[in-house]
């Protein structure tokens, strides 16, 4: 439940409220907003019955929140959530552009690929130091030789970097390393390293799952807010269906569902949804045209020899031109880039 207070409360009205709701045993979330300030509830509210927080002083209405996720959900925080990564703010004033290899397969290969991006125009490099794929005998990621790479990159170009955790040790490594936690599409409901990326300070990327829907994306989250981390973004990556022309289908109807359920800021990575090259353009601007707050490009100095996704990664000329013009949709809504 939601308690939301009137515009003339005062402070001492809203202590009273988070007061009562401790002394239940329950959690008590405060968002002020611009217009509004709300006490969240975690817990049982029926330890509330005998309280009438409905005619305390300050006290405007009572909203119930029926959906199973609490603090991932905008009825509790009715503003917007910037998530700083770096010097980087994602959220709804910026687009944010991450860029780089799904794989790093060299400190040559990374750094020549981090100042090419920067140069485009993009703000977080991301990388992948641990590779969860379908095949066992695929290239499995340089792990955390690949995270001292992505360190390097960052001191010579200042880009934030993000890199995917597949385990509590990665997270453990990682954590030396980068600035932002993936949590990919295969390990989204896996609690256990959810409730590890929640304990770290740093800021998380959530990638759906291939076959989830938006409400377990969320609940996902909440795993991760649970521990006390608030700064999650969520990335829509394709999705699961019957078309076999494109590796996953690319559901940008999510970005304005997930506007209207959540405060926190949604990513789109047009790479892996679709596999195919060619489709990543088109589909990064309609991200844009659809309000998302920022976008996950796949590239490589040489596509045809990369060790992971070749078909799907853009040259670094390709992503040079679709940075130009991702420029007047970026305007058109709103955002500087």
């Amino acid at each position: 439940m939601i308690i939301v207070m009137k515009p003339q409360a005062k402070k001492q009205d809203v202590d009273h409220i988070i007061q009562i709701i401790e002394a239940k045993g329950l959690t008590a979330h405060l968002s002020v907003g611009s217009e509004v300030t709300i006490i969240g509830v975690v817990g049982d509210k029926s330890h509330l019955n005998d309280s009438n927080l409905e005619i305390a002083n300050g006290v405007d209405k009572i909203i119930p929140v029926t959906e199973s996720y609490k603090l991932a959900n905008k009825k509790f925080h009715p503003d917007p959530t910037s998530v700083r990564v770096g010097s980087t703010e994602i959220g709804p004033r910026n687009l944010t552009l991450m860029s780089g290899p799904c794989a790093i397969e060299s400190e040559e290969q990374l750094l020549a690929t981090a100042k090419a991006v920067k140069a485009a125009g993009a703000n977080i490099l991301r990388g992948g130091a641990y590779k969860p794929r379908t095949s066992p005998y695929s290239f499995q990621g340089l792990e955390e030789e690949g995270l001292r790479y992505m360190k390097t990159a960052r001191e010579e170009t200042g880009l934030a970097v993000v890199c995917e955790v597949t385990s509590a040790k990665a997270i453990e490594a990682a954590v030396k390393y980068v600035d932002m936690l993936q949590i990919g599409a295969r390990n989204m409901q896996n609690f256990e390293l959810l409730k590890e990326a929640g304990k770290t300070n740093l800021p998380v990327l959530l990638k759906r799952g291939l076959s989830s829907t938006i409400d377990e994306w969320l609940n996902a989250a909440e795993y991760i807010i649970a521990e006390g981390n608030y700064n999650v973004v969520l990335c829509e990556r394709g999705i699961r269906t019957y078309e076999t022309a494109t590796r996953n289908t690319l559901d940008l109807s999510a970005v304005p569902v997930i506007r209207t359920k959540t405060h926190l800021p949604i990513v789109v990575d047009p790479s892996h949804a679709t596999g195919v090259r060619a489709y990543v353009a088109p589909l990064a601007k309609a991200a844009v045209a659809a309000g998302a707050d920022g976008l996950m490009i796949e590239t490589h100095p040489c596509p045809e020899h990369a060790l992971s996704d070749g078909p799907q990664s853009l040259t670094f000329e390709q992503f040079e031109e679709l940075c130009k013009e991702l420029k007047p949709y970026a305007a058109l809504a709103g955002r500087v880039f």
